[in-house]
């Protein structure tokens, strides 16, 4: 066996076997196949795509290439909830306390993140105190304590996605389904929950930017999650315009916050209660997805999920006070305000611009050695629907560089567009697989 009958096997079409997948994963993270040789293979993925066997096989071998999570000593059905990313989407921040509030264990390893604005991990980290890294141990005794812990990724965890994902990176083959997908549920699964709920974002904002590729994308991710014998279930939600008001890492802490205090955006509420509902209906919790939600919601409405994320934030080292003095959390001391130029109604909002607004406000990384600026992004005064004057503020942009503050107001003011006629309600939640 060798890489270069593999690499043609798959450039003319032919489906490779598990052993010729085997021989090229552990080649790989063993340094023993060279990055050209497996970037002819990622080419050739890209171009003549992969079977469904192929992908559940690839993502197995990926799962298995390092450590893997061992959550038996929690008693219970773990749940796991991931999000492909999308422009101010802080749901894991609202979604866990809900689901540990009615007995869901959440047990989360999270990433930081790449592109518009940091990851979970990186929110997390704008409150001040919080403690991203817990030992093993910690980690599982903090989740059967008081049933939820968010950690970011550590350890040997699936080496073989972070190599083949940095080559695809440079290489133009980021846009396959089958690689996303077992990019994702390598990681996912490899954190040892007993089921996974997917938010899969759909639009302009979004990785998939058509409702066909993201169905495409969920349907192949929970096939995975079955072959494995998880419980998976995928949402698609939209993202052509940004999710709630707040896009950037602490700004979105407050929104979340916001939430938990049964207030803030009704579309962020609305797709975080659906979430939680999905994990309680996967966690034994109810008898349906309908009834998770009422519960859901009763957690939110009730002060429940508030108060577990009070006690997650303390459990951390954080400083659970954030919850009723937001002068706690970091704010960009510069600000550019943007201004209606003519009276109307907000018809749209392009999420894909807003996003690179925010992270040209240092809120977000363009490569994974950039800093984060936690204080730094976008606050929208004007959602879609929304009545407008000449004159009115209809975003602003926060950071600590006023260059870069002014020139993510000029993107702002780009991405809203303003019409006669007030629009029609979209559908956030588009479906549910």
């Amino acid at each position: 066996m060798n890489m270069e009958e593999i690499i043609r096997i798959k450039r003319d079409g032919g489906v490779l076997t598990p052993s010729e997948l085997k021989y090229f994963v552990h080649g790989y993270v063993a340094g023993e196949i060279p990055d050209y040789q497996a970037s002819a293979l990622l080419m050739a993925i890209y171009f003549q795509k992969l079977t469904g066997t192929e992908t559940a096989e690839l993502t197995g071998l990926m799962r298995y290439s390092g450590d893997t999570v061992d959550l038996s000593e929690i008693p219970g059905t773990k749940v796991d909830k991931h999000s492909t990313g999308g422009v101010g989407d802080k749901t894991t921040l609202i979604v866990a306390p809900i689901a540990a509030a009615l007995g869901v264990p959440v047990a989360k390893m999270s990433g930081r993140g790449l592109g518009f604005t940091g990851g979970t991990i990186d929110k997390l980290e704008a409150i001040p105190g919080f403690k991203i890294i817990l030992s093993p141990e910690e980690f599982i005794e903090q989740v059967k304590s008081i049933g939820v812990a968010v950690i970011g990724q550590s350890g040997n965890l699936t080496p073989a996605d972070k190599k083949i994902y940095a080559l695809r990176d440079v290489t133009a083959t980021i846009e396959n389904k089958s690689l996303i997908a077992a990019s994702i549920m390598s990681k996912k699964l490899a954190a040892g929950n007993d089921a996974i709920v997917l938010d899969v974002k759909c639009g302009k904002g979004a990785f998939m930017k058509t409702l066909e590729d993201a169905r495409a994308l969920s349907e192949l991710m929970v096939e995975i999650g079955d072959y494995a014998g998880k419980k998976t279930v995928a949402v698609i939600s939209d993202m052509n315009r940004p999710l709630g008001y707040a896009v950037g890492n602490s700004l979105e802490v407050r929104e979340a916050i916001e939430v938990l205090k049964g207030k803030g955006p009704d579309d962020i509420r609305e797709l975080s209660i659906k979430l939680a509902g999905i994990m309680a209906y996967l966690g034994g919790k109810s008898a349906s997805e309908e009834e998770g939600c009422s519960l859901a919601e009763y957690a939110l409405n009730s002060g429940q999920a508030l108060d577990k994320f009070r006690e997650f934030i303390k459990a951390q080292g954080g400083n659970q006070d954030v919850c009723d003095d937001f002068e706690l959390l970091p704010l960009g001391d510069k600000k550019a305000e943007v201004y209606a130029r003519e009276k109307g109604y907000v018809c749209e909002i392009d999420g894909e611009r807003i996003g690179f607004a925010s992270q040209h406000t240092g809120a977000g990384r363009k490569t994974k050695e950039d800093s984060v600026d936690l204080g730094a992004g976008i606050l929208l005064n004007k959602k879609v629907g929304d009545a407008v004057f000449k004159g009115d503020i209809i975003a602003t942009a926060f950071g600590n560089d006023v260059n870069k503050v002014k020139s993510a107001g000029n993107e702002v003011l780009k991405a809203y567009s303003i019409c006669d006629k007030k629009p029609e309600k979209t559908e956030l939640i588009k479906e549910i697989i």
